[in-house]
């Protein structure tokens, strides 16, 4: 079959596609001698999309260009006037006549470039092979109407002209995976990937999710997916709107074993939310979520690494990379992109986590206070923000040059603007009184080489003003002109015990309580008001052009992260190297033996000296007791879905146990089970101590309590 050239990527960010016809076309170019002769003959398939019409070739001739007609360029869409030519051919009347004032010519010899603007005035005859032309002229000529439009009252006839279209459109029976599947619900959504909105239908069974694309951009006319394959349900924002759901399944039988996404929004929050209820509601649904207080205990002991927590923060407040415009954020680490070493134990090497990108420079910060107090309300420190679909592609462009065609309409930034040097780019977020970006996970993923600091496609960027052309990017020296270590040596500072030991600051102020109110004024942390949730409800905007300015706002100038934490985040928890001092003797230890008590860490031990038991607790949740008389596990019990912290042995054979679950547990050793459970303190449980004499037990937590 013969391949696609054509993806949503080509049309405007969020431009629909509606669906594609078989035709041939014919050019006319106008010249000065007024006579028109055809140009270009091609059979092909004419795409009908909700700002354009875009025309890809075919067969022999699937070399040529793509073509697109923009509506507003349009001077006449009409059927073709009787002419001798059409008459002669038996086809007067039967031909659609686009004139356009100008035209655009894309993917020219399939390498990616900038588009070609042709002004030019010319005429486009198709000829439609199967479908009937008055059906087609009258849809396109409703959408070109709508193009006559402002741009609110555009979108808001291209949004009714796609409801009604879909309306129609009925889901097939026989897509279903069995006959005895029962309907639950289904619902009209968007399908959401990086600066594409494809509509479809999502239909919901007591089994399997359907989504039903409308127009036949993919290869299978409809996306299949076992409910209890799925191991991931969660809501989103969108736009500062609560209508986003992400839907992730890993289908164990597939050969990759990659997890998938599902990127969906719908009409208003109540329908998101009652998708929600009906999926994870179903039988066969068995995703558990992980969740913020176990995955925070998880990281604050060292079982998740800095990268995961950070992933796993930025998609519970909303970030995605589906969404350009809620892309996870990631700091900058390191300062010293010049040296020829990197020493990453010397703590000068390393950015102030406490300070946003703004505040680092002092001269700086100075100027914009003073431009902050001069400010009528409402005042912002920082005129951009941190994280930006511009910014996203800056760092991301020789990777994926097609999405920066489709936000910049079809040119590149200039050469000398791009991203050419890791040390320009900091020097800028330093100085720049408008450059206050942070980074993107790529900048410490080692599985992916650093693939983006490459020009792996041979790109025609074009020439920086000394003569070079832009190629891949400027590393520091310690990098050695390799982007896998240069990923891996940032990672690998990403993980230090420095960064670790202060990371916890750098949340508080993207995910935490110093996004907002005075404690974000104090930090220096203050952005613009329409990027903070809550700010603006864009369902009360009944003004279509006031409502169209603000969401152009929201998706081109960034977006604060939901916000988390309303207190101080926890710090993570560093071993501390002990010291030994001079020893008057020498003791000799040998083993005896050993034996494999848990699959997880084990974090206490107690001895029943009488009758030669020892008690083990782990990560896992587990209580082990082994016999050093019969040399073996004697028990093993599954007490907490959270680590157990620590173990103390009572007179009367009770096991007492402290755990991750803010608890203290009684195991009754002689009838094998749990006789008392204890809400002890506000946070996990930290270490227990039992005094006999007293019969008191004392119990310390990491809520900085002791009871």
């Amino acid at each position: 079959m013969e391949k696609q050239r054509f993806s949503l990527l080509l049309l405007e960010p969020s431009e629909i596609y509606f669906e594609d016809f078989s035709v041939d076309i014919v050019r006319q170019e106008r010249g000065l001698s007024n006579r028109s002769d055809p140009d270009l003959q091609a059979t092909g398939r004419l795409k009908m999309c909700s700002r354009s019409l875009v025309f890809e070739a075919k067969g022999s001739s699937a070399c040529l260009p793509l073509i697109k007609i923009m509506y507003k360029d349009c001077t006449t869409i009409d059927r073709q006037a009787d002419g001798n030519a059409a008459a002669a051919n038996g086809e007067s009347g039967q031909r659609l006549a686009i004139r356009c004032r100008q035209y655009i010519e894309m993917l020219d010899q399939n390498q990616i470039q900038p588009y070609r603007f042709v002004q030019k005035e010319c005429t486009f005859l198709f000829h439609f092979h199967y479908a009937k032309l008055d059906e087609c002229l009258q849809q396109i000529c409703q959408l070109y109407r709508a193009s006559t439009l402002p741009s609110y009252e555009q979108n808001s006839m291209i949004a009714t002209i796609v409801y009604s279209r879909h309306s129609r459109v009925k889901f097939n029976p026989l897509w279903l995976n069995n006959l005895y599947e029962r309907t639950v619900a289904d619902f009209q959504v968007e399908e959401i990937n990086p600066l594409v909105v494809n509509p479809g239908r999502l239909l919901i069974t007591n089994s399997f999710i359907y989504f039903q694309y409308y127009n036949n951009i993919s290869t299978n006319p409809v996306l299949k997916v076992g409910i209890k394959h799925i191991i991931g349900l969660s809501k989103h924002r969108y736009l500062l709107r609560q209508i986003g759901l992400k839907i992730r399944w890993n289908e164990k039988q597939s050969t990759s074993g990659t997890d998938q996404c599902l990127y969906l929004v719908f009409r208003n929050q109540p329908d998101r939310d009652d998708c929600w209820r009906c999926i994870s509601e179903q039988p066969d649904y068995a995703a558990s979520e992980q969740t913020p207080e176990s995955m925070t205990l998880k990281w604050q002991n060292g079982l998740v690494s800095n990268y995961d927590y950070l992933l796993y923060l930025n998609s519970l407040a909303d970030r995605s990379f589906q969404d350009l415009t809620q892309y996870p954020v990631f700091p900058w680490i390191v300062t010293d992109y010049a040296s020829n070493e990197l020493n990453l134990t010397d703590p000068s090497v390393y950015r102030d986590l406490s300070k946003p990108v703004g505040a680092l420079n002092p001269e700086r910060l100075a100027r914009l206070r003073s431009r902050y107090e001069e400010m009528g309300d409402p005042k912002f420190l920082y005129g951009s923000h941190y994280s930006t679909p511009g910014f996203v592609l800056y760092y991301l462009v020789r990777k994926h040059p097609e999405l920066m065609l489709c936000l910049q309409n079809g040119k590149f930034d200039h050469p000398d603007r791009m991203f050419n040097c890791v040390a320009d780019a900091f020097h800028n977020c330093l100085h720049n009184m408008s450059d206050f970006k942070e980074l993107i996970p790529e900048f410490y993923d080692p599985e992916l080489g650093g693939d983006f600091l490459l020009n792996g496609l041979k790109i025609d960027f074009g020439t920086r003003f000394d003569g070079t052309p832009v190629g891949n990017v400027a590393l520091p020296p310690w990098a050695l002109n390799s982007p896998e270590r240069f990923v891996r040596i940032l990672r690998e500072a990403l993980e230090s015990d420095h960064v670790s030991a202060r990371l916890h600051q750098w949340i508080d102020l993207i995910f935490g309580y110093k996004q907002q109110g005075r404690p974000a004024l104090e930090a220096d942390n203050v952005f613009y008001h329409l990027c903070y949730e809550g700010s603006v409800d864009l369902g009360q905007i009944n003004d279509l052009a006031a409502r169209h300015a603000i969401e152009v706002q929201i998706s081109e100038f960034g977006q604060i992260p939901k916000q988390l934490f309303r207190t101080a985040h926890v710090s993570k928890l560093l071993a501390v190297p002990g010291t030994v001092g001079p020893a008057s003797g020498r003791m000799v230890l040998h083993k005896q033996g050993e034996y494999c008590s848990h699959k997880d860490t084990i974090t206490a031990v107690a001895i029943d000296r009488t009758v030669g038991h020892i008690f083990t607790t782990s990560k896992d949740g587990t209580m082990t007791c082994y016999s050093l008389g019969e040399r073996r596990k004697i028990r093993s019990v599954q007490l907490s879905d959270l680590p157990i912290s620590s173990v103390q042995l009572a007179p009367d054979r009770s096991i007492i146990l402290g755990g991750w679950d803010n608890t203290i547990l009684i195991y009754n050793f002689d009838f094998g089970k749990i006789s008392s459970t204890i809400r002890a303190h506000d946070d996990a449980v930290s270490c227990i101590s039992y005094v006999p004499s007293y019969g008191l037990l004392v119990s310390g937590s990491w809520d900085c309590s002791l009871k």
